[in-house]
């Protein structure tokens, strides 16, 4: 299995397979994944063997190492098929024109032929014999017609340089599938594990049991995923999410699987067991999203079906007219129809799309931008509008102390933030949380203290009385005045949640909370607007939060007060704008992701929810990624599209090259070998291409 074209025979061939539920080619180490009932085992090896292949069950995919010996010995054999056609076209060159020195040199020729083309050859004949035109069965044909009419020095160099050109193409393909592969490298085969004695040792990280205790030392990398529990330090987590500054991480901060410890020892409680980690779900849907082919790849298949046949009937109509109408030797004419089949063989166009695709996914990766699929990385570019929920993906989804205000009272404003500190420190309620993270200074200690559901908290603070609560509270205790009222509504005006501190006396202090933005929102909303895709926020908060987020990052439309059925049907009818995006992070948020043109979820390194509902991931949370993926959706499809014209154009030169007598076998070969790999190449570059 040398090449797309051939993957997509056996494809054809396990396809009328029910059993079937996934296939997983890997084409530079030439093994097949099957997943299906072990019954339907030998039905399977049968369908792919008739299609011309042979098979040999392995227990485990083949190692690098088992690659790339099997492909060292493939090009020492094809090199000694070069020397031998090389030989042949030396006899024929020097030799004396006898018959003995013509057999000889036909034998090293047939020599030639036999030790570079058997494969080629059996694939060829399997696929003629099914009434099928592939690639072996052109070259095939076109190298026996050429020895049949005595070309057979060119006969051998032809079938030489062809298989090693195909050789190139399979190595040339593995450095990109590798830049995706080298996801398995980031994660150490052992972890250093406390034991039941209290000593620790190293052991295979697929072993350890989910809740054993992890060591972890300066310089080294996560093997597991997990939590904290002893220690300091900061995370290289760029390999996972694409982040370029090291993440402070101390006790409670999750860490992950293939990031990188940097100046502390740390000690971390396992999450997840191997299998299960970020990193290990990252390269599973990697892998699946190759076998997803995109659309322009559906074409390129779907036209190299019809354009191979095409050619055959034109070098054929050569062959057979072209004596009759323009009075060409026979030879001449069917020399000319054999050139034509080795110009239609579709490899260059075949093998153009899988590499960019592939390309692409593999710089998405490296990125922190996980797509599932090679129809959504083309298809990112025809995103029109935008649809972005508001908590937790334009806003951080923490609520903060963002302004405060101290009232006319007899206290001094020590003590009252004192007193606010120590009232809201023993809340539960998220609001009075990030009041007394947001207030500095000593909390002043409460007794009696109670909770007043849907009002706030009340307490005792060295004899006197005091209250945080809400507007509505401090209404029913009549302590509210006009000017109170005016700079409340200024606030919430604001899209704040405004708490107030009242004692005996009055209301001492205002503390307005909000869910902030993050500091990437505005910038990736500015960078979706330059792209042409407008942006919608789409949110279950109250209208006054939704407008002043969208004013601050920059966003015209809002719906608010929206359920996730709603959320749903807002996607529905943005549909008639274009393809539609939505961006989200919660279970809320999962019908309008799978509705949607493409799905992004954000936070994918933290959230199972995201990873499992959403086209495209972004790991690090970073709405950036977004333009970011838009333009190498939009790179992917121009050079898919380059390609495409350079492997044609280049057939098509040729093509009327060989019509007027001015090109033959070796320049036909040199001419789809050098196709190849300049589409191969050109594809490679989008693993060079820098973030914008």
């Amino acid at each position: 299995m040398d090449c797309p074209t051939e993957e997509g025979e056996i494809r054809r061939a396990l396809e009328r397979f029910s059993e079937v539920r996934r296939l997983h080619f890997d084409l530079p180490g030439r093994t097949l994944g099957i997943e299906a009932p072990e019954a339907s085992w030998e039905p399977l090896d049968a369908a792919i063997r008739s299609a011309g292949f042979q098979t040999e069950r392995v227990a485990a995919p083949p190692s690098a190492q088992a690659t790339a010996q099997s492909q060292q010995r493939e090009l020492w054999r094809l090199v000694a098929a070069l020397v031998v056609a090389l030989l042949s076209e030396l006899i024929e060159f020097f030799a004396p024109d006898t018959l003995p020195w013509e057999l000889l040199g036909m034998g090293v020729a047939a020599g030639a032929i036999a030790l570079a083309g058997t494969s080629v050859y059996r694939k060829g004949w399997s696929s003629l014999r099914r009434g099928q035109l592939n690639i072996n069965a052109l070259m095939a044909v076109a190298v026996t017609g050429a020895f049949l009419i005595g070309q057979w020095p060119e006969a051998a160099m032809v079938m030489a340089l062809y298989s090693l050109a195909e050789l190139i193409e399979a190595r040339s393909v593995e450095r990109a599938r590798n830049a995706i592969a080298g996801l398995l490298a980031l994660s150490p085969p052992q972890a250093e594990v406390r034991q039941a004695d209290g000593r620790w040792a190293l052991v295979d990280a697929k072993t350890v049991a989910v809740g054993a205790t992890v060591r972890i030392k300066p310089g080294e990398r996560f093997a597991l995923d997990g939590r904290v529990t002893a220690g300091h330090s900061a995370a290289d987590q760029s390999p996972i999410t694409g982040e370029s500054i090291p993440v402070d991480k101390g006790p409670g901060d999750e860490v992950f699987a293939g990031t990188i410890n940097q100046h502390g020892a740390l000690e971390f409680e396992v999450g997840k067991p191997a299998g299960d980690t970020v990193l290990a779900r990252i390269i599973d849907a990697v892998e699946q999203a190759q076998s997803k082919r995109a659309p322009t790849q559906r074409f390129v298949d779907r036209f190299a079906s019809v354009y191979t046949p095409a050619v055959f009937a034109i070098a054929l109509a050569v062959a057979l007219s072209g004596p009759l109408l323009f009075g060409w030797p026979w030879l001449s004419a069917v020399y000319k129809a054999l050139v034509l089949l080795v110009i239609a063989c579709p490899c260059a166009l075949v093998i153009s799309t899988p590499v960019t695709v592939v390309s692409g996914l593999a710089a998405a990766a490296r990125r922190g931008i996980l797509i599932k699929g090679g129809v959504y990385l083309e298809e990112a570019r025809r995103l029109r509008v935008l649809a972005v929920d508001k908590t937790g993906t334009l806003t951080e989804g923490k609520p903060r102390l963002v302004a405060q205000a101290l009232l006319p009272g007899a206290l001094a404003p020590e003590r009252v933030m004192a007193i606010a500190r120590g009232l809201a420190a023993r809340s539960d309620h998220p609001v009075s949380k990030a009041i007394a993270v947001g207030l500095e200074g000593p909390a002043a200690p409460v007794e009696a203290f109670a909770a007043e559901p849907g009002r706030g908290v009340r307490g005792q603070v060295e004899g006197q009385a005091y209250a945080l609560g809400n507007h509505r509270w401090m209404e029913e205790r009549r302590q509210c005045s006009p000017e109170l009222e005016a700079l409340m509504r200024e606030h919430e005006a604001q899209g704040r949640t405004v708490t107030l501190l009242a004692g005996a006396q009055g209301v001492l202090a205002l503390f307005a909370v909000a869910d902030t933005t993050k500091a990437s929102s505005r910038e990736a909303i500015q960078a979706l607007n330059a792209l042409g895709i407008g942006t919608v926020m789409l949110t279950g908060d109250n209208p006054a939060t939704a407008q002043a987020i969208a004013a601050q990052v920059g966003i015209g439309e809002v719906r608010a007060n929206l359920l996730p059925q709603d959320k749903l049907e807002a996607i529905e009818a943005l549909r008639a704008r274009g393809a539609v995006g939505m961006v989200g992070d919660g279970i809320n948020d999962g019908p309008a992701l799978s509705a949607a043109t493409i799905g992004f979820g954000m936070g994918g390194a933290g959230s199972d929810t995201a990873m499992e509902a959403a086209d495209v991931i972004v790991m690090n949370d970073d709405l950036r990624k977004l333009p970011e993926t838009v333009r190498l959706s939009r790179r992917t499809h121009a050079v898919l599209w380059q390609n495409i014209a350079l492997a044609l154009g280049i057939k098509f030169v040729f093509l009327l090259l060989a019509l007027f007598d001015n090109a033959t076998m070796w320049m036909a070969v040199f001419a789809d070998m050098g196709a190849s790999l300049l589409v191969v190449f050109n594809g490679l570059r989008l693993l060079r291409a820098r973030a914008q």
